[in-house]
């Protein structure tokens, strides 16, 4: 499927004097931040699962398939109805929804902690609200949507951690929200950078994000994605 209208858009306008910038050090910089002084003890469970959102979920999917230890990251919708769990109604930014990306992960490899330290770090960029580069609304917000009462007394803590830092350049946007539901999204959607790694969008916005992963989590970068399709 073609890109949507408005990320052509986007990206078109995001080209003047970015794609070169992008090509020699990424649209976006990674924050070099400590690790969450509090983290979820390993679990003998087999997998866990963690829901985040961060702009679109095509990048975030992108890093966190790059990632030793998720097992499957599934582009998707969190925070609304499932009877406008769809691409069309959630890019209104009417339906509550964001879009998320669901990561499925083994706990004995990669905690919880772990896991949103790249994602605050590499992911996206955790200070912008309600958008995230060239996207904007309220489906583009920063939210972890923890699965349990562990996980969000580990995102509380390390947000509240990270603000004392001085790494960011503001207070974190990110919001802690209760997980209701998980949608999958349209199958178009899933591994789009996989598919899609020419796509202006792709390059100028979410390469950069992998390229920083490896740069920055070099023991935590696996080269070969885990895919859904």
């Amino acid at each position: 499927m073609n890109l949507p209208f408005r990320k052509t858009c986007a990206a078109l306008a995001a080209t003047c004097g970015l794609l070169a910038a992008s090509a020699s050090q990424g649209a976006e910089s990674a924050f070099i931040i400590p690790p969450p002084a509090a983290d979820q003890t390993k679990d003998q469970a087999l997998q866990e699962k963690a829901v985040i959102a961060g702009g679109c979920f095509w990048g975030v999917q992108a890093v966190f398939q790059h990632v030793k230890g998720v097992t499957n990251a599934v582009s998707g919708y969190a925070g609304g109805q499932a009877s406008v769990a769809n691409y069309d109604a959630v890019s209104s930014g009417r339906t509550g929804h964001a879009e998320a990306v669901e990561i499925t992960y083994d706990p004995k490899q990669v905690s919880y902690g772990q896991l949103l330290q790249i994602y605050f770090s590499v992911a996206h960029d955790p200070t912008q609200l309600n958008r995230q580069g060239p996207d904007s609304g309220t489906q583009y917000r920063s939210t972890v949507f923890p699965a349990n009462d562990g996980q969000r007394k580990v995102a509380e803590a390390y947000i509240a951690q990270l603000n004392q830092t001085g790494v960011y350049p503001k207070a974190l946007a990110t919001t802690i929200e209760p997980l209701q539901a998980f949608y999958p999204a349209e199958g178009y959607h899933q591994d789009y950078l996989v598919r899609h790694p020419y796509s202006m969008y792709i390059m100028v916005n979410d390469v950069p994000k992998v390229q920083n992963l490896a740069k920055t989590f070099p023991d935590r970068y696996r080269d070969k994605p885990v895919l859904v399709n």
